[in-house]
């Protein structure tokens, strides 16, 4: 049974990009996923993206990814949303992991522009609709042009919006003028996709969060957000401005490399990385400390 979602807040309103566990030689993890994935539901996450960028997906195999969601919904499936990411440059590849997903028991699927070929917005168009059709399960497609290429204009986000199971949106765009004509115009719900940008956004229209430093600070992502739905901006603006140090130091190189050096220190599941992703040179590891204890956050 999925957790309740309303057409507001499809998938709740904080979720965090999962990490993808491996053991020492690199295989998956699944105990320490499941392990892993009921922490983040117990730190107050209502969902969790699994195969996602931060989930190492280009270097996991359809199989592990397979695995993967239905070891994470067997842990945490009856108490949070558990969003499959699907995405890839190939439409007929992305098609056969979004309706794998769905046979697993994925709750929605989560779709990424399409990298490196560059497609043009009609390509996009017919790409995330070609998903919307292959199976039951919302989607929420994922805006990031600074890794694909090609954003999702405005336009075409309006366009998507009128297919009945595209439902969201998780924006990393860093455009607050386009994201506050793409919430009104399309209807989406809009979700943050940039940990920076967390607040700002709510601010223009959106419901939630899919997070990176959801690894570490869901208790404060959520406080935040209440206060912000309460009215009370003062109080998430502070919560806001202390996490900026958390903010920056998980960004200073690419996120799962700073989340699972993180994770480890916690003692959580994380395990080693895949290539080309490596692990943090000493002096970036002692930096990461000392941002994270600048926000409040001990490893």
């Amino acid at each position: 049974m999925a957790p309740i979602s309303t057409p507001q807040t499809p998938f709740g309103r904080v979720l965090t990009a999962m990490i993808t566990p491996l053991t020492a030689d690199g295989a998956l993890d699944l105990d320490g996923a499941q392990r892993l994935a009921a922490h983040l539901v117990d730190a107050g996450n209502d969902g969790l993206v699994v195969n996602g960028t931060t989930g190492e997906s280009p270097t996991t195999s359809d199989a592990e990814k397979d695995q993967l969601v239905r070891a994470v919904l067997e842990a945490v499936g009856d108490r949070a949303h558990v969003v499959a990411g699907i995405g890839t440059n190939d439409t007929r590849h992305t098609l056969e992991l979004a309706r794998t997903a769905e046979r697993s028991g994925a709750h929605g699927l989560l779709a990424v522009t399409p990298y490196y070929n560059k497609p043009p917005q009609e390509g996009l168009f017919r790409h995330f609709s070609a998903i919307a059709d292959a199976t039951e399960l919302p989607v929420m497609l994922y805006d990031i042009p600074g890794r694909s290429g090609v954003p999702i204009d405005t336009e075409t986000l309006v366009r998507l919006a009128e297919h009945p199971r595209i439902v969201a949106n998780k924006d990393a765009k860093g455009d607050l003028g386009r994201a506050s004509w793409a919430i009104a115009r399309s209807g989406l719900a809009w979700y943050s996709g940039d940990d920076m940008l967390n607040l700002p956004l709510l601010s223009v229209g959106a419901c939630g969060f899919v997070s990176v430093v959801g690894h570490l600070v869901t208790p404060e992502l959520r406080a935040l957000l209440d206060a912000y739905l309460a009215g009370d901006v003062r109080k998430a603006t502070e919560i806001h401005q202390q996490l900026l140090p958390v903010y920056t130091g998980m960004f200073r190189t690419q996120g799962v490399i700073t989340t699972k050096a993180a994770l480890a220190r916690q003692g959580l599941p994380a395990g080693p990385l895949r290539l080309p992703l490596v692990e943090l040179t000493a002096e970036e590891s002692s930096q990461l400390a000392l941002d994270l204890a600048a926000g409040g956050v001990q490893l």
